[in-house]
């Protein structure tokens, strides 16, 4: 079953093509990574992908629906800076999707519910390994801690689908490599849909089921947008044991 159907879609700004005649289908539970040249639209699809832009031409749909025209609780999306709030606690900030979906108008949680609310951020901190930090702020953080901070705030929200915008880019190899880790440990166990734009191929491979490359066939064309060049399909690695 697909979760996202990208049929016939172009994007043109002004006079320029930035996307042409993109076809794709994405399966649930796939993780999906985009790789491509600079300026070649991956960022503009993921956009898309998240209603924060929309096609010129064709359509997406979700659930052989059309995409919602605004983003919505089912799409999650974590970006290459750290999309978390400063003025927040490493808590808070993970219990504020929760507070927002429970209690839309007020935007907090009171009594049993916010100690039940506090709990289940307290497991998610847990699982991505800043449990200890609970009462941080993001400044007193490092990168590799603020990304995972960035990864359990998006998935508290239980999104269906995962939107990762270059997220370990600023990184260093070290801490790039252990959030790869943890991604992926994090992919398998809540089985959603995952789609990352990436620069480095090397990431989209190890991470990824799948392989999309965008590429103009004419770089220096305005008429010419970026087209998917390339669907490649990842053979899941062996798990150690296996025969």
């Amino acid at each position: 079953m697909s979760t996202i159907e990208v049929k016939d879609v172009w994007q043109i700004y002004d006079d320029r093509v930035v996307l042409e005649k993109l076809n794709l289908n994405i399966e649930e539970g796939s993780f999906v990574s985009i790789v491509g040249p600079s300026g070649c639209g991956k960022t503009t699809l993921l956009r898309m992908l998240m209603s924060e832009e929309f096609s010129t031409r064709g359509s997406i749909q979700f659930d052989g629906a059309p995409l919602p025209a605004e983003p919505t609780p089912e799409r999650g999306v974590v970006f290459q800076r750290y999309s978390v709030f400063p003025h927040l606690t490493v808590l808070d900030n993970v219990l504020l999707p929760m507070e927002l979906k429970s209690a839309r108008f007020l935007g907090k949680l009171f009594g049993p519910r916010r100690y039940d609310a506090k709990e289940e951020a307290r497991a998610m901190l847990d699982h991505v390994g800043l449990r200890h930090a609970s009462d941080f702020y993001p400044a007193q953080l490092s990168g590799g801690m603020q990304q995972r901070l960035a990864l359990a705030q998006a998935l508290m929200a239980k999104p269906r689908v995962l939107l990762l915008d270059e997220p370990f880019s600023a990184l260093d190899p070290g801490t790039r490599a252990d959030i790869h880790v943890l991604t992926k440990r994090l992919w398998e166990e809540t089985k959603m849909t995952i789609v990352m734009v990436t620069h480095d191929i090397s990431e989209a491979f190890r991470l990824g089921t799948r392989v999309i490359v965008l590429e103009r066939p004419t770089p220096d064309d305005p008429a010419k947008g970026a087209r998917i060049t390339h669907d490649i399909p990842v053979r899941p690695r062996m798990k150690k044991g296996a025969a």
